[in-house]
């Protein structure tokens, strides 16, 4: 591997505050070891790899160090804020609406990741998100709660296994087991293309989108971004389980 592909992918890997936190530990002293500390522990052994390719004999410290406050200074991007809201009547003055939701996801390019309690069959992002994760190059990936979604004395919602079928070849996670009881999924989240990303009260259903009071924000940043899809993913496995297409 060549030092400028070694960078690349560390590029790649690390985000701005794990590139900063790994720069500001060499800088005052500290080993290798202990400056990965700052780097999430899935990442830390590629994180190695790639700094030692990156930076070989003398003056290799400077040169990792160089190029982690590149990195910081390449994900430093200015953050956009937009509110989003549901009002009856659609009475909110400020920012686009709840109902605006899928079509960020129609215009996913790259990537979409969701995270919600359950589904309706009447939300617009239900059908949004089956007519991306046709699109071959758009990775999808749904995390959802199990008892909400699976408890058939629960409000009617379609089940972990009817997700899966829906959005197919979509990758869907419904919790699992942790400490002798179920996970409750209770973060409701949209990730569009590793760099928009919607928090939000409300559930994906019409009532949510349509007729309570319901409040969101759209943040445009990559690094937030990639790195709430990262902490999801690495308890994959721990807190959730695929699911299998019916």
């Amino acid at each position: 591997m060549s030092d400028a592909q070694a960078a690349l992918l560390l590029g790649r890997l690390l985000t701005r505050s794990e590139a900063k936190g790994v720069a500001d530990r060499l800088v005052d002293g500290d080993t290798l070891t202990a400056a990965l500390k700052a780097v999430a522990p899935g990442r830390r052994v590629e994180a190695r790899r790639f700094l030692a390719e990156a930076g070989e004999g003398p003056g290799a410290e400077a040169q990792r160090i160089a190029l982690l406050r590149a990195i910081e200074g390449a994900r430093t991007l200015p953050t956009t804020l937009t509110p989003l809201w549901t009002m009856p009547g659609h009475l909110a003055r400020s920012g686009p609406l709840t109902t605006s939701v899928p079509y960020l996801i129609a215009n996913a390019r790259h990537a979409v990741t969701c995270s919600t309690f359950n589904f309706q069959r009447t939300s617009g992002v239900w059908t949004a998100l089956q007519e991306v994760a046709q699109r071959s190059e758009v990775a999808v990936r749904v995390y959802l709660d199990t008892r909400a979604a699976d408890d058939p004395g629960g409000v009617r919602a379609p089940t972990t296994s009817e997700v899966a079928q829906h959005l197919k070849p979509a990758e869907v996670w419904r919790t699992k087991t942790f400490g002798g009881a179920y996970v409750r999924n209770h973060a409701k989240f949209l990730a569009v293309d590793h760099h928009l990303l919607l928090v939000t009260s409300a559930n994906f259903s019409w009532s949510a989108e349509n007729s309570n009071v319901e409040f969101g924000v759209v943040i445009d940043n990559a690094n937030l971004t990639e790195t709430v899809e990262r902490e999801m993913r690495e308890v994959e496995g721990t807190l959730y389980e695929r699911v299998q297409e019916g």
